[in-house]
Order: structure tokens, then C-alpha cells, then sequence
């Protein structure tokens, strides 16, 4: 894993999460900004994807190959399931369901790579 991306996946999320909140707060639906700022996060997410399954074709393997396996293809089906599901919910609550996709990835990310790198 690289390091320094998950942390700023991390970091898009939280404040992807925060601007949704308010949007949510403000009785505003989803635009176009949003969906922009989802593009945005999955785009870091495959990429931390993309590295994980070069490492791994490369030969490196955790023990819970099968676990890894399933927890990033949620985390790089997660972004842009929740950016449809918001996009057509046009009341305040679309922002809400990106909000809390985006407090959700962060957490799966910690379990990822404790999935990939586990303490000894």
C-alpha cells in the first residue's frame, strides 16, 4: 500500500464528508461540484487500488488474500455507488448519503491495510 495516498484519500474523504454535512445542513441538494469532488476521490481511490494489485501480482500477499480482495473492491465500488444513489436523491438527503459514504472510507481504508500489513 502506499502509504501516503491512503492518508490522502483519508484527508479528500473527512473533508468530502464535512462539505456534504453542510450542504445536508443548508437544505441543498447534490450538484455538479459534488459529483466533481466524488470523481475526484475515486480517482485516488483506484489508484490506491491499482497499487495494491500490482504488489500483489508482483508477489507480495497478506495472509487474508480472499479479505483484502473483498475490502477493496468495496472501497473502489463505494464512491461511485453512493455518487449515483445521492445524484438521484434530489432533496437534501443525496449530499447525506455521500457524507456517509465518505466517513465510511476512511474505515475501511485502516482495515485494509491492517489486512496488509498485520502487527506482529
Amino acid at each position: 500500500m502506499v502509504d501516503w495516498l491512503t492518508m490522502t484519500i483519508q484527508m479528500v474523504s473527512l473533508a468530502m464528508a464535512v462539505w456534504c454535512l453542510v450542504s445536508t445542513f443548508r437544505d441543498q441538494p447534490m450538484l455538479v461540484p459534488h459529483l466533481v469532488g466524488m470523481g475526484v476521490l475515486w480517482l485516488l481511490v483506484l489508484g490506491q487500488v491499482g497499487a495494491v494489485t500490482v504488489a500483489m501480482v508482483g508477489g507480495e500477499r497478506p495472509g487474508e488474500t480472499v479479505m483484502l480482495v473483498s475490502y477493496l473492491a468495496t472501497v473502489a465500488l463505494l464512491p461511485p455507488a453512493c455518487a449515483v444513489w445521492g445524484f438521484m436523491e434530489r432533496s437534501k438527503w443525496g449530499p447525506a448519503v455521500i457524507a456517509f459514504a465518505c466517513l465510511i472510507l476512511p474505515v475501511l481504508l485502516v482495515r485494509v491495510e491492517q489486512i496488509w500489513s498485520p502487527v506482529v
